[in-house]
């Protein structure tokens, strides 16, 4: 029997379950992706949003607790789905569950890095606000003209920007879990911020650089795929294969 490994993702800012779909459209066989839902969109639209960090923590600790004592997995997050994929990990450290056996981190520096709290985009005008997203890219052509539709975004891309740019950062032990962190050789990022993940494993850290923007990983699907599942066939007794 092939067997399987659950990947636990957690959305962008402003994504819902269904975020990655692009990204995982042709995701092997050997995986079982499973994509969380923060409140307040997709399928918890009639929710409030959050934009507190330790609350949302602990809405996805008890979503973990359903699927991650039925065998091994990984925890995939892009953006602020990195920044949240970390803040788990520690949760689920401090409460003795069982880890993932990695963590795949895209698009975001590390959590102590000095630009989380000096950027506060979530406080901008209507107009600079949506420019900003806009210049981030991953935003579909149909939405983009859309209005109403960025109307209807408007609060939850707020609510996920503010959310990532008054998280307070704790200089917590680092994770027994090793950690890759792929980003974007366009992205508005400097590389001493991304270099700043390696405190946070005492297992290691991987970095690779992909060419494009914030959104690299729809230009990369393979690519990003393929390092996930080689990644976790060297980590395993039993390999995975597609």
């Amino acid at each position: 029997m092939e067997k399987k490994l659950n990947l636990l993702c957690l959305p962008f800012a402003g994504g819902s379950k269904y975020a990655y779909r692009e990204l995982f459209t042709n995701i092997p066989s050997i995986f079982n992706v499973m994509v969380f839902e923060y409140p307040g969109r997709g399928t918890r639209i009639n929710e409030d949003l959050c934009a507190d960090a330790a609350t949302i923590v602990d809405d996805l600790y008890k979503q973990a607790l359903t699927i991650i004592h039925k065998g091994e997995y990984a925890i995939y997050g892009h953006s602020l789905g990195g920044m949240l994929a970390h803040l788990l990990a520690l949760k689920l450290v401090e409460n003795n569950q069982p880890l993932p056996v990695h963590i795949f981190i895209t698009g975001t520096p590390g959590p102590s890095a000095p630009s989380r709290t000096t950027k506060k985009r979530h406080l901008l005008p209507k107009k600079e606000f949506i420019a900003e997203v806009k210049s981030l890219g991953g935003m579909p052509d149909e939405i983009l003209a859309s209005e109403d539709m960025l109307d209807f975004l408007e609060p939850i891309l707020r609510n996920d920007f503010k959310l990532s740019e008054t998280y307070n950062y704790s200089n917590k032990p680092a994770l027994n879990i090793p950690l890759t962190v792929i980003t974007g050789t366009d992205e508005d990022l400097e590389k001493k911020e991304i270099l700043l993940w390696e405190k946070e494993s005492n297992s290691g850290v991987e970095f690779i650089e992909m060419e494009g923007n914030h959104f690299f990983i729809l230009q990369h699907q393979a690519a990003i795929l393929q390092t996930i599942q080689n990644t976790i066939s060297k980590l395993i007794k039993s390999p995975y294969h597609g």
